[in-house]
């Protein structure tokens, strides 16, 4: 689930909830896991997405 950049790594964590959350979509356990796993080292990443229509 990782960039090749490190440093794209916060971005992409933050690209990919910004879209679960948009489009209302679930995530198993796994993902959940690896999510938070990435979200670790991004301590000034914020979220922010518009709710799909």
């Amino acid at each position: 689930m990782t960039p090749p950049a490190k440093h794209a790594l916060c971005t992409y964590a933050t690209d990919w909830v910004a879209t679960k959350l948009r489009w209302n979509l679930s995530s198993d356990r796994a993902e959940t896991k690896a999510l938070h796993k990435a979200a670790k080292g991004c301590k000034d990443a914020t979220v922010t997405y518009t709710p799909a229509p």
